[in-house]
């Protein structure tokens, strides 16, 4: 009989302990929500790289919320201490009413670990260390003009910081929300976790999907701005760059940045040390490993880590509705910045530059540059703007980058 009853036992405290009993209906709602970012990034391949880690994060926090939970500490009588753990030697003690109790730790879960390096800021820097190794800033270097439709395209975080205000969002959480405009998940991930942690699954995972989105939300608006002959406008070949010009390049950025705007320097700091193992040509095997060994495993780690941050409690919530809608203003208000600011320079400049390349100010890189040189063939099949869009493009990311810089500076 007492054979029966400890299976019995056994077996009740299976299911008192598995999700049937556990999880709440936010937990079904965000593993549904889980399936639809693994369509989009499986089926529609929208930024898969980032949503399939996300996703993957977001369906095992929800199924297993344990995996997330800190380290904590028990106190155990020396009975209870040998029924767990077979022994009271090792642990320290602590007396309560003269009564010895033993502190028994408890690990934490896989990815409170790996979480570390988002809450210390590591993986967003790290991440810039990858995209400077695998970014050619030539297209900026032969056109510096670039730097103002980069510079144009971060409008959009700072009216959407006085937006957030305005619906009740203190001024370090506006910040946090704003910089979704940049389109660089990464620098969204750097800022919020400094100014508004509670806000990092919310942000994170608006910032990427809207980065995955740039296909679909920029087309339109870049459509609506322009007139036929505008995009239809064939832009001059680039000059040649010399290869002193991309060396001397990230020393010059990282040194100007670095005194003018420190909080910015993490960020700009390893983007341009990256660029420079690719440009100097002594340092290949570092290159190569920043861009493919290094990257790919801090996006593995940033990925499903901040996924998991996407608890049904914490996510299903009107500030999140909130964050997600201004997310959308801020990017579509940088793209159409972008955009206008190209019409500038097409007016100033006598019909020489395409407005479309305005759109890629924004720091989805090389995403919105494609999307400037597919619109821009609509118009005119000969039409090739890409080498043009990447000037504003990865113009984009230092200007995102000097944004959080901006903001941590102001609002911390």
């Amino acid at each position: 009989m007492e054979i029966i009853e400890r299976f019995l036992n056994a077996i009740q405290g299976i299911f008192t302990d598995s999700g049937l009993m556990t999880l709440g209906w936010q937990n079904y709602v965000m593993i549904g929500i889980a399936c639809v970012l693994f369509y989009l990034a499986i089926k529609k391949e929208f930024e898969p790289l980032l949503l399939l880690p996300i996703a993957f994060g977001m369906l095992l926090v929800n199924l297993y919320p344990a995996i997330t939970a800190a380290p904590d500490t028990t106190l155990m009588s020396a009975a209870e201490c040998i029924k767990a753990k077979g022994t009271t030697d090792g642990y320290a003690t602590t007396i309560i009413n003269g009564v010895q109790y033993y502190n028994v730790p408890h690990y934490g879960g896989l990815f409170y670990y790996l979480y570390q390096g988002v809450k210390l800021g590591i993986y967003p820097p790290l991440i810039f260390l990858g995209v400077g190794a695998m970014t050619d800033f030539g297209p900026l270097i032969a056109n510096p003009k670039s730097f103002i439709l980069g510079a144009a395209a971060q409008i959009g975080i700072f009216i959407t910081f006085i937006g957030a205000i305005f619906l009740g969002f203190t001024d370090a959480q506006a910040g946090a929300i704003g910089i979704i405009g940049g389109a660089d998940g990464p620098t969204a991930i750097y800022v919020t976790t400094k100014l508004a942690p509670e806000l990092l699954g919310s942000i994170a995972i608006a910032a990427y999907s809207y980065m995955a989105l740039v296909p679909i939300i920029q087309p339109p608006i870049m459509r609506l701005l322009t007139t036929k002959k505008e995009r239809a406008v064939v832009m001059e070949q680039l000059r040649p760059v010399s290869k002193l010009e991309k060396i001397i390049f990230p020393v010059v950025i990282v040194v100007v940045i670095s005194i003018l705007l420190p909080d910015a320097a993490p960020l700009v700091g390893m983007l341009m040390f990256g660029n420079l193992l690719k440009e100097s040509g002594v340092c290949d095997r570092l290159s190569k490993t920043a861009q493919n060994e290094l990257m790919n495993i801090i996006t593995i780690f940033l990925g499903t880590t901040v996924g998991a941050t996407a608890t049904g409690a914490n996510f299903l919530s009107l500030s999140t509705l909130k964050i997600i809608a201004l997310g959308l203003i801020a990017f579509m208000m940088g793209s159409a910045c972008g955009v206008l600011f190209g019409k500038v320079m097409y007016k100033a400049t006598g019909g020489k530059v395409n407005p479309l390349i305005g759109s890629a100010g924004v720091s989805a890189v090389p995403m919105a540059a494609r999307v400037s040189q597919r619109v821009g063939q609509e118009e005119n099949p000969g039409n090739f703007l890409l080498m043009h869009a990447m000037g504003p493009n990865v113009a984009g990311v230092i200007g995102s980058a000097v944004a959080a810089g901006v903001l941590l500076n102001v609002l911390r």
